[in-house]
């Protein structure tokens, strides 16, 4: 952990959270931190004053709020720029965050998400033959982070948007340097650069040959009312779409995947029907949020939370994953994982796909895809086991994600 003055410095390489929420929580709910390139900014770890904070009428998205960068003191190429000032419902309040939410939600309810089923289960049992097949190419290891973790959401949600499969892998490279904080300001303006144009492209595609697909439906909502959405707004939504529709979920999967196998008496219980995959899934949202700390929100005038003062235009960071660990809120064995943990009443549940009007659009897609994801991987290899220490593992090289980029495993098939 790295102080300065008393604030805490943000570490843009990313790494394990966990240690260093600990210590920050037991000091406070909330904390001053230092930005990439110095800027000032605020982290609330526990759970109860992020619920809070989430929803206070007092606090915004939009990038209007943002001090520093209105004052000059964000330099272009800033790694965190993307994620304050991106057009779509991520920066939107009031009016507009409802129009631009409304435009794709009917793509994410419960009902609609349960209809791609089918599919979801048709391209995991497809992934895990190629999982299967690169371990017979690696001795008996393959990496489940490449082979299954990110081309199943990454394949699922290009399919929703209309994305050809040739742009995919492209587009998780750039989506992931444009989420990276450790990148350096020429990265970061070239990243966003050839993104933007990428999914520009992809829209050029769908305007002259429309299908049934997210983004087609978003070019023409835009034809039929021009006031309902700019062409800034359609790349923006679809870079969110993009970025948030795989990244979280990938993380969430791996995640799960790493919890089991270091907890293999958890995994037991739910093989004997002590617990259920959705309760695999609830668990690792809770006790190893799939996002760390997630930028940004501002208030609009100087508010106390908790007990301190946020002064109006701050950048605040949302903490899920201390929040998740957070004893005050899960109880003195927060930081233990447990796939029996009582479900809690919804004042404590974990905030880890956010809270209030900015909930995950994709939720019921992401647990829906992870759930069939775990069911089938071990179902199919239930003595699957990571092959290198945790600790070992690369991280994302960012302290928004949390979650590792290569997770080498050892497969061994069920007796038939």
């Amino acid at each position: 952990m790295t102080v300065h003055g008393t604030a805490y410095r943000m570490i843009p390489t990313g790494g394990c959270p966990h240690a260093d929420n600990a210590r920050l929580l037991a000091a406070s709910t909330v904390t001053p931190v230092v930005l990439p390139g110095e800027v000032r900014g605020t982290a609330i770890l526990g759970h109860d004053a992020l619920r809070e904070f989430l929803t206070h009428p007092d606090v915004a998205k939009d990038a209007r709020y943002f001090t520093a960068l209105h004052d000059g003191q964000i330099a272009e190429g800033w790694p965190l720029l993307t994620f304050a000032t991106v057009p779509g419902m991520t920066t939107a309040d009031g009016d507009d965050h409802r129009r631009l939410r409304s435009l794709v939600s009917r793509a994410f309810t419960a009902g609609r998400v349960e209809q791609l089923r089918p599919r979801v289960e048709e391209l995991t049992d497809r992934l895990l033959d190629d999982v299967e097949d690169a371990a017979r190419a690696g001795g008996g290891v393959a990496d489940l982070y490449r082979h299954f973790a990110m081309p199943l959401p990454l394949g699922v949600i290009s399919e929703l948007l209309g994305v050809d499969a040739e742009h995919r892998e492209t587009l998780h490279e750039l989506s992931n340097q444009v989420g990276a904080t450790d990148i350096s300001p020429e990265k970061a303006i070239a990243a966003n650069r050839d993104l933007v144009a990428l999914l520009a492209g992809i829209a050029a595609a769908r305007a002259e040959r429309p299908g049934d697909d997210l983004t087609s439906a978003l070019i023409a909502a835009r034809e039929e009312d021009g006031d309902r959405l700019s062409q800034e707004e359609l790349i923006g939504t679809m870079l969110l779409m993009i970025h948030a529709g795989h990244a979280t979920t990938l993380r969430l999967i791996g995640n799960a995947v790493r919890a089991l196998c270091a907890h293999r008496a958890q995994l037991d219980l739910v093989g004997e029907g002590g617990a259920t995959w959705s309760d695999v899934v609830e668990e690792t949202l809770r006790w190893d949020a799939p996002v760390s700390y997630f930028p940004f929100r501002y208030p609009v005038r100087d508010l106390t939370v908790d007990g301190t003062t946020i002064p109006a235009g701050t950048p605040v960071l949302a903490a899920y994953s201390a929040a998740g660990r957070d004893p005050a809120a899960h109880g003195p064995d927060a930081d233990r994982f447990d796939v029996t943990r009582p479900r809690r009443p919804e004042a404590t549940r974990h905030l880890s796909l956010g809270h209030g009007v900015h909930f995950c659009l994709g939720a019921p897609l992401a647990r829906l895809e992870a759930t069939i994801a775990l069911e089938r991987l071990f179902a199919r290899f239930p003595d699957l086991d990571v092959t290198v220490a945790d600790a070992e593992l690369p991280r994302v090289p960012s302290f928004v994600g949390n979650g590792v980029t290569r997770l080498p495993v050892r497969l061994k098939a069920a007796a038939a």
